[in-house]
């Protein structure tokens, strides 16, 4: 019986190559992104006829709620929720301009816990079914070592980790297993956008090569994922999987 996925932020980076391998693994997938301008050019990319994009702007709860709905009368069961849309912004804590705050929370924290609240009768009827039942969620290295000047994305990030355990916990009874992934620096448009946006003067920066002499690629995330989703972790959940090289593992002096 061919599987069905929901991915968030699928527009570009990780979300994206979720869809791809997803797709060559002969799931259906619905792809979710902030507008049809943004979910275009993947569209293309992709070039499949099993994927299925769905504009939504996941700040906006109405919008969350007629996304499913609309989603949920195609298919009544999910048997994967990948929640991979992400906001970055970086600023000192005490600059940060309110609205960016709120955008940065309103996707990251509140975009992921509509979208999962939305979405989760049809990943219960799934795992009802006897079927695949799994939520994976994008948590960062940033939850567990912050950095200046993206101290707010942290404190996000630090939330969707907590939100990760304790919802995994609420769905065990249902069969539902729900589990993060906490990636390191990843070569996507996040990454490269934020570090245009952050300007020569900011402090932050990514955190570049890890210990094994480069930055991820949102293939390495993916594989992970493939395993979470896979009979071999039929026994995982809750937990923060780092994916991050060895990045935060031991503190590298500059040379």
């Amino acid at each position: 019986m061919p599987l069905t996925a929901i991915v968030t932020g699928a527009a570009s980076g990780i979300g994206q190559e979720a869809c791809r391998d997803l797709l060559a693994q002969g799931w259906t997938v619905y792809g979710l992104d902030v507008s049809d301008q943004a979910l275009a050019p993947a569209t293309r990319a992709l070039a499949s006829h099993n994927f299925h994009p769905r504009p939504c702007d996941l700040r906006d709860a109405a919008a969350v709620a007629a996304a499913m709905r609309g989603i949920q009368a195609d298919a009544p069961r999910i048997n994967a929720l990948i929640g991979s849309a992400g906001l970055f912004k970086s600023a000192p804590l005490r600059d940060m301009p309110l609205d960016e705050f709120d955008d940065l929370m309103g996707v990251n924290v509140r975009g992921l816990w509509l979208t999962c609240k939305e979405a989760m009768p049809m990943v219960e009827a799934a795992a009802a079914a006897g079927e695949l039942a799994r939520i994976i969620i994008l948590s960062s290295i940033s939850a567990i070592r912050p950095k200046v000047h993206s101290g707010a994305y942290s404190m996000s990030k630090a939330a969707v980790s907590q939100f990760t355990q304790v919802l995994a916990v609420e769905c065990a009874e249902n069969g539902i297993l729900v589990n993060a992934i906490a990636p390191g620096t990843v070569e996507t448009p996040m990454i490269t956008g934020g570090l245009a946006d952050a300007g020569e003067n900011s402090a932050w920066r990514p955190s570049g090569n890890s210990p094994l002499g480069r930055i991820a690629q949102p293939a390495d995330i993916v594989k992970v994922m493939r395993f979470l989703l896979s009979e071999n972790a039929d026994y995982v959940t809750g937990t923060i999987i780092p994916v991050d090289g060895g990045t935060r593992a031991a503190y590298v002096p500059p040379r």
